[in-house]
């Protein structure tokens, strides 16, 4: 649920930031002089690439979220074993080697999304945001492919 307020009021702070820049690159293209005019133009695209940017992340996150649902329905989510410090948080190196069978998983069926799923599960408690966006977006992929 904080989740979601958060990318509420994100969403809101940016439809803010769109109508408020929109209007301003309103009034430059108004002004009818070249570089006003040119200005402006740049100004109405930039909250058009930034609307483009947050639909996609938001397509992202519900996609992810579904599979996460749908795998969770099936029984299939991976057990909270990752090796932890005293804080709680995840051993990034010792989970690097815990990550073996999410990895053999996917190696074994490389077209199966649950596992490409729990890799990025496992990647996401370690901290590595950037692997995990990657296997997420490619568990994303492989199930839109099985429709």
């Amino acid at each position: 649920m904080r989740t979601k307020l958060t990318v509420a009021v994100l969403v809101l702070a940016f439809a803010f930031y769109a109508v408020t820049i929109g209007w301003r690159g309103v009034l430059l293209v108004d002004d009818g002089r070249p570089a006003p005019v040119l200005l402006g133009i740049a100004v109405l695209v930039m909250p058009l690439v930034t609307g483009w940017a947050v639909w996609r992340e938001l397509q992202f996150g519900l996609a992810t979220q579904q599979l996460g649902r749908e795998l969770d329905a099936e029984g299939g989510l991976p057990p909270d074993d990752l090796p932890r410090r005293p804080s709680g948080r995840v051993d990034r190196a010792a989970a690097d080697a815990a990550f073996g069978p999410y990895r053999d998983a996917v190696e074994a069926a490389p077209r199966d999304w649950r596992g490409w799923y729990r890799l990025a599960l496992a990647y996401d408690a370690a901290g590595d945001r950037r692997r995990a966006r990657a296997a997420a977006r490619r568990a994303v992929a492989l199930e839109h492919a099985q429709r």
